[in-house]
């Protein structure tokens, strides 16, 4: 089972819109305006992106879900409050974050590349089980495009409730390889 849509604050709703058409590849297919709850007299806009589109060929039946914003102006809950979700939480850029699914590695190369031709630099980390690329948004929350690269093994998949319980677990026999693809301008080779 998929997810229905995951939903996040932005205070800027055209460079937010911009990102997620034309450089991740979604169609906004639903923006909904309504009052905000309480007497205040706010209201939001809040709108929705299929994440299907980015990758063409996972077909119709793809259950991918949405992914979705909110433009909040209510006079309680005002326009300074961080969207940043890491930035929020005290934590580092990488913690949270999220992932879409890429069928392909065509499809790693070619958002990789979008996101480079629009001046965005993109960390592509090979983990072994999967390959990965990474930019931030408008938003400055981490996103990412996630291929799976193979099966997971039986072992992997024997050990893993016990290596999640595990207090002082080893470290992955693979070490990540990873590889910082500049953005891409006149004078870049791509």
């Amino acid at each position: 089972m998929g997810f229905h849509h995951i939903a996040f604050a932005t205070r800027d709703a055209d460079a937010t819109h911009r990102f997620y058409t034309e450089l991740m590849g979604f169609t906004l297919v639903k923006t909904n305006v309504s009052p905000t709850p309480g007497p205040q007299g706010g209201w939001s806009k809040h709108f929705f992106y299929d994440t299907s589109t980015a990758n063409p060929d996972a077909g119709a039946d793809a259950d991918t879900g949405m992914i979705a914003f909110w433009e909040i102006h209510d006079p309680v809950i005002g326009t300074d409050f961080e969207v940043n979700i890491n930035a929020k939480a005290g934590l580092p850029g990488w913690v949270n974050h999220y992932a879409f699914d890429a069928p392909t590695y065509a499809d790693i190369e070619r958002h990789r590349d979008t996101w480079r031709s629009h001046g965005h630099t993109v960390v592509e980390v090979d983990h072994d089980f999967c390959i990965s690329i990474y930019t931030t948004d408008p938003n400055g929350n981490m996103v990412e495009f996630c291929h799976t690269s193979r099966d997971f093994t039986a072992e992997e998949r024997a050990n893993a409730v016990a290596i999640l319980h595990e207090p002082n677990p080893p470290m992955e026999p693979h070490e990540a390889k990873i590889t910082i693809h500049a953005p891409l301008t006149a004078d870049t080779p791509a």
